[in-house]
This record gives C-alpha cells, structure tokens and sequence, in this order.
C-alpha cells in the first residue's frame, strides 16, 4: 500500500509540473504577443498623430505611392462599365460647356466685353478650366473632408500608415473629370487659332508654365479649404465659392470687374496668377492695377508659396482634429 501511494504521488508531481512548466511557458507568449500588439497599437497612434508613415520611409514617397494605388483602384472600377464611363465623360463635358456656352450668348448681342474681343475671352476661359480641371482631377475629392469629419470615416485614414492628404486626395477618383480638361483645351486652342498673338520664346514657355502653376494655385485654394473644414466640418459651400467660383471668375476679363475686386485676387488671394496676369502678357494687354511686366512671370514663385501656406495650413487642421467622440 506504501508503495502504491508513493507511486500516485510520484505521477502527481510529474503532472503538477508539467502543467506549471506549460502555464509558465503560455504566460510568456502571451506576454510577447501582448508586447507585439502593444508595440503595434503605438505605431499605429503614432502614424494617425502624424498622418504619414513611420519615421524611416520618405513621406512624399509614401503620398505618391498610396495616391497611385488608390486612384488606379478607381480607375478600375470606372472602367468596369466602360459605357457608363463614356455617358458621365461626355455629361462632365457638356455640363462644363455651359460655361461656354454663356459667353457665346453675351457676345452674339456684344462685339466686345469689357474691350476684349471674343477670342481674347476665349483664351482666358481655356487656360482657367484648363488649369482647374487638372486640379479637380488630381486633388478635388479633398472637399468632401467635412463630411468624413461630421461621420467619423476620417478615423479609418488617420491608422493607415500613409499620408491622409494622399488617401483624401485620391478617394474616389473621378475619371470623368477629364471632361472639363478636354473642352478646356479645346476651347484655348480654338483662341490660339483666331487671336493674332506676337509669339516670342518667352510666350510660348509661359503656355505650359500657365497651366502648371494655375493648377498648383488652386489645389492650394482645395487644401487650404480642406484644412478649414477640420474646425468648421460644414464649409465645402464656402470652400467651393473660392474654387469654382475663383475659376468662373477668371474665365472673364479683369477690366469687367469693380479694382477691389482685381486687388483682392491680386494681392489677397494670388488667383489673378492662374491666368490674368501670365495671359495678359501673352496677349500684349495692360492690367487693370498697372502692374510692371514682370509680375507676369511671378506665377511659379506664387504657386510654390501658395502651397507652402496650404501645407501648414493642413497640418495644424490635422493636429487639431479630436475625432467625433463616442
């Protein structure tokens, strides 16, 4: 009977150790696998507090790379119903024409407006959809931030370790957008046939340079308004006012225009680069402020600044943002 009873005592100690030893063993991986997530939970707060990659990678890298992947991905989709596709481009077209449209009815009762002639005007109104249509193709998706801020979806940007201003910038892709480029351009090249222009190398550079650096100017006008609706979040209305209203207003000549107004786009509000003042040139036409020529070529050097503005003017909307609450 001893011998029994040391016997089970003996087992019992066997077992008794092995179970102490396995829960010893499970107490440590759970203990990695609570540091790793541990760890894994900083990385991601430390990548929403500051909206980009962890330090290491190249920020502008990341943007590009995330803005690529995001808008093939809705290129894509877009494509998958190719005749869908063709009926929005041509909508994009036709309703951006309207634009047009309007200028052609004021000049079948006027010769010239505001002593411009028609194709003068045809000029301004190209390089103006030209320019922002190749902004709200790129970057416009940024007006619907308010939105994502009143739903709480921005939440879902902030824990991707990529810029938020590249996933905002490229959500929902609008490839029909190319509509507006393509009657924006057409309608310039139309001015460039019937306009007697003194073409000089210099004029000619300042084509694309206009184009370029107009486009630059107002994706700085979508990002600062994007910035704006992290503390106001129901401002797209306003933000859009100086956008699509900034580009309407370029499509006219300057001289129609109260000098307020002119100064305030000139000084305030740098629009009058996208096109007025680099066109005005071109076209051997004083400005209405009496400006030197070469404020003409200042465009690039506005378009650097003003993007400069709207970046920090971005990242402290996006330092400031607390999420909806619970």
């Amino acid at each position: 009977m001893a011998d029994l009873r040391e016997d089970r005592e003996d087992r019992e100690g066997r077992e008794g150790g092995g179970r102490s030893e396995g829960s010893e063993g499970g107490g440590c991986r759970e203990g990695s696998e609570g540091g790793r997530r541990g760890e894994g939970r900083e990385g991601w707060h430390a990548g929403a507090d500051r909206g980009f990659a962890p330090v290491g990678g190249s920020r502008l890298a990341d943007g590009l790379r995330a803005y690529r992947l995001i808008a093939w991905m809705w290129i894509r989709s877009t494509m998958a119903y190719r005749a869908s596709f063709a009926m929005t481009l041509f909508g994009n077209f036709a309703g951006t024409a309207l634009d047009f449209v309007a200028i052609l009815l004021m000049f079948s009762r006027v010769d010239e407006l505001g002593g411009y002639s028609f194709g003068e005007v045809a000029f301004l109104y190209g390089l103006s959809s030209a320019a922002f249509g190749l902004t709200d193709l790129v970057i416009g998706s940024v007006d619907r931030l308010g939105q994502r801020v009143r739903d709480g979806t921005l939440d879902t940007l902030l824990v991707r370790p990529v810029p938020v201003l590249a996933q905002v910038a490229a959500d929902r892709f609008a490839l029909r957008r190319l509509g507006r480029i393509t009657q924006g351009l057409l309608v310039l090249g139309y001015a460039l046939v019937v306009v007697d222009i003194s073409w000089t190398p210099l004029k000619v550079l300042l084509m694309p340079v206009m184009v370029v650096s107009g486009a630059a100017i107002f994706a700085s006008v979508f990002v600062a308004g994007a910035a704006f609706q992290f503390v106001a979040q129901d401002a797209s209305q306003v933000q859009n006012s100086f956008t699509y209203g900034g580009t309407t207003l370029l499509q006219y000549p300057p001289t129609v225009f109260a000098k307020d107004l002119v100064r305030g786009v000139t000084f305030v509000l740098p629009l009058a680069f996208v096109n007025w003042l680099p066109a005005l040139y071109v076209l051997g036409l004083p400005y209405p402020l009496d400006l030197p020529e070469w404020v003409a070529f200042l465009s690039p050097l506005v378009a650097t600044a003003c993007c400069a503005l709207a970046g920090v003017a971005w990242r402290a909307g996006l330092r400031s943002y607390r999420s909806t609450g619970s």
